[in-house]
């Protein structure tokens, strides 16, 4: 009796003895468990129902109609997305001065300056607003007749500038309104960056004879290039995905001068006289698929660097 009750305690003292000797590999995957559940779920499965969808011509409620590539040879044809592409491009370009003048702002707030608390506090504050309260407050600032930057204008006896109704002039200010932000948000980045800094290697450069550019260039940007990683990746994501703004300031107007793939998209699939939900999944996938271009360059180019240096 003794003997047998024996064998299940030895059993179990055996898998615990291998859970032992496993634990270090199998902790993190038990932590790791619930957060790719969640990233299959509201991600990964969803970009393949939208591959999918894209497929059909659908209104959301009734029977899909699998239509093949139609969804794709319309968007070939179509003057409204073909602008919405090109304002994306318009976002990549411009939307990307924001890690440099982040960088910079980060290395004026990282030295010892009578009043830097306030100065770090001022250019911390545009990243706590959410993009509508951003949009409202430049939407003032464009107004044509009591706006700040006509006001400005006047001073130097320059005529009011119609900025969100000027088809060629609106989305360069809603560029520009996006910009604040996403440079305070680069500016923080940077700003964690600077505090790993190696001082060793910066003392020894001086002693070396470097400074000014020679010291950011050869010494400092090297060390910043994960900060300038993450700041890549977002900057892009957030031009691609800029919706918010678009909405609150024009709606997509003038004429539909302003539109991104984003704002289409939703015009297509959700607005009150859109509901085709295959062609809004087509412009989906494109964007998609630009954002995994520009994000794959990044990732491939951040191992080729690392191989490198492990040689």
């Amino acid at each position: 009796m003794t003997a047998s009750a024996n064998v299940p305690e030895t059993e179990l003292q055996s898998k615990r003895g291998w859970y032992k000797r496993n634990e270090i590999a199998l902790t993190p995957i038990f932590f790791l468990i619930p957060g790719v559940l969640f990233f299959a779920v509201y991600v990964i499965i969803p970009i393949f129902q939208s591959f999918n969808i894209s497929l059909y011509e659908w209104d959301g409620l009734g029977q899909a109609e699998y239509v093949g590539l139609r969804n794709y040879n319309e968007l070939m044809t179509d003057r409204a997305f073909e602008i919405s592409l090109w304002n994306n491009v318009k976002w990549l370009a411009l939307y990307l001065l924001a890690i440099p003048a982040g960088l910079f702002i980060a290395l004026f707030l990282n030295q010892n300056v009578w009043g830097i608390r306030l100065y770090k506090s001022m250019f911390f504050f545009p990243f706590v607003l959410s993009q509508v309260v951003v949009g409202l407050v430049f939407s003032w600032f464009y107004l044509p007749n009591v706006g700040l930057l006509n006001g400005f204008l006047g001073w130097f006896g320059l005529g009011p500038i119609n900025v969100l109704g000027d088809p060629t002039l609106a989305t360069y200010g809603i560029i520009a309104a996006g910009l604040w932000p996403q440079t305070a948000y680069c500016m923080i980045l940077y700003l964690t960056g600077l505090n790993a800094v190696d001082p060793e290697q910066v003392e020894a450069a001086r002693l070396d004879g470097a400074k000014g550019p020679k010291m950011l260039w050869y010494v400092i940007l090297p060390q910043l290039k994960p900060a300038t990683f993450i700041a890549f990746v977002v900057t892009i994501i957030g031009a691609l995905r800029s919706f918010d703004l678009i909405s609150i300031m024009t709606n997509g107007g003038p004429f539909g001068q302003t539109r991104v793939l984003s704002f289409y998209m939703f015009e297509k699939a959700l607005s009150e006289y859109g509901f085709r939900m295959g062609y809004g999944s087509a412009i989906a996938v494109v964007l998609f698929v630009i954002m995994l271009f520009f994000i794959a360059y990044f990732l491939w180019s951040m191992y080729r660097e690392e191989k490198a240096s492990r040689r």
